[in-house]
């Protein structure tokens, strides 16, 4: 299984990004994804987290910022965060799990938010 991670990048404070994660390599749906982040010195974070039923919750610290969807055909999972701040630069990682239990890491993607 690869879980293939984009969109990172540098940006602006306000600015928006679009991170993407798709899992290759696997017939079966994962119920629940999800977007963690780490920063440095810091632990790592959940930011999202979306079920196959497309229940989401979100960090109060990115509530009404960032949007968590998923393509439940493509297992692929997507984070748009706008109104980035410079508290938002860190590098996110996407985690997914299956009813089973099998759980998988991407390999996490750099965003830079510069004031």
């Amino acid at each position: 299984v690869q879980l293939q991670a984009s969109g990172g990048g540098l940006v602006q404070v306000g600015e928006s990004l679009r991170l993407s994660c798709a899992a290759s390599g696997i017939i079966f749906r994962f119920n629940y994804m999800a977007w963690y982040r780490q920063a440095p010195g810091n632990q790592r974070e959940l930011v999202a987290a979306i079920t196959s039923g497309r229940s989401a919750n979100y960090a109060d610290s990115v509530k009404g910022r960032f949007t968590i969807s998923r393509d439940n055909a493509k297992n692929t999972v997507f984070l748009q965060m706008n109104s980035l701040k410079p508290e938002d630069t860190a590098v996110y990682y996407c985690y997914v799990r299956h009813d089973s239990g099998l759980n998988y890491w991407g390999q996490g993607t750099l965003v830079t938010v510069s004031s």
